[in-house]
């Protein structure tokens, strides 16, 4: 799914009407099949940019484009239909304690069933198979039958992520897959989520705080700070002075204090982002 936004500009959700608006004019362009790393200091607009772009948050400025189309010129119905090609996975996923782990993953699959098909799998999931396949992808298979409330915070986010591979979407929005992870889990994370998207073929876009993860798994780095885009960049030209620059004001975020993270892969001095 090709994603444009034309000078697009949004308020946090949960900001005060009279606060500043969360992402200002933004200008962005991703071809379909792109992949996309966020990156950023708290605060930069990061969440906001993917509620925006899943159509969950309307612009107060500007326009957002999807294939060419303005969600929020559509008829309702049809504006359902576009959402059911989006897959966003959110930083802490919506899991209900007694669920079993198969049923939510298996949820991915809701946008494209109907009621009655939704309730089935919900009551008796058929597609084990499947759900095993996309929980294994993360590490996870063991996991099939246990109940959410049983798994620690790094495995319930990984079986948010295991969604991403059921789901048959043209358009990945993945909100800070890393937070809860382990460096070693966080980087097998990244690579399945970039190998799920090219293997559906999707477009994918993840926030990212783990700098060095953005840089190992993604050609393109877009760094957004106080709402504004400061760079747009292919991988290879983001250098530490640029990142020192983005971060100014928040550079203990780009302090190294978990030794198992891999330094940066620059020539010169590497940075590092610690796992907040």
């Amino acid at each position: 799914m090709k994603v444009s936004l034309l000078g697009c500009s949004a308020q946090h959700p949960a900001a005060h009407m009279a606060a500043a608006p969360a992402l200002k004019a933004i200008d962005l362009v991703l071809a379909q099949g792109e992949q996309v790393a966020v990156i950023g200091p708290s605060g930069a607009g990061k969440t906001t940019l993917l509620l925006l772009i899943a159509c969950a948050l309307k612009p107060t400025g500007g326009q957002l484009l999807l294939d060419g189309r303005d969600p929020w010129t559509l008829r309702t119905a049809e504006l359902q239909r576009l959402r059911g090609q989006l897959c966003l996975a959110p930083q802490v996923p919506p899991l209900p304690p007694r669920q079993r782990v198969i049923t939510a993953v298996l949820a991915g699959l809701l946008p494209g069933m109907g009621l009655w098909a939704s309730l089935g799998n919900l009551l008796y999931p058929r597609q084990i198979e499947l759900a095993e396949a996309a929980l294994a992808r993360f590490d996870l298979a063991e996991k099939l039958f246990e109940r959410v409330d049983r798994l620690s915070g790094g495995e319930r986010q990984r079986v948010g992520l295991a969604r991403l591979a059921v789901a048959n979407a043209r358009l990945l929005l993945v909100d800070e897959p890393l937070s809860a992870l382990d460096p070693e889990r966080a980087r097998q994370a990244c690579a399945s989520i970039t190998t799920v998207a090219r293997e559906q073929q999707a477009t994918l876009i993840a926030t990212l705080h783990h700098v060095d993860m953005a840089l190992q798994h993604f050609g393109r780095i877009v760094g957004l700070r106080d709402g504004e885009v400061v760079f747009d960049l292919p991988t290879v030209e983001v250098t530490p002075e640029r990142l020192t620059d983005l971060y100014a004001r928040h550079l203990d975020e780009l302090t190294a204090t978990a030794p198992a993270l891999e330094p940066l892969a620059f020539s010169a001095p590497a940075v590092t982002v610690t796992c907040r």
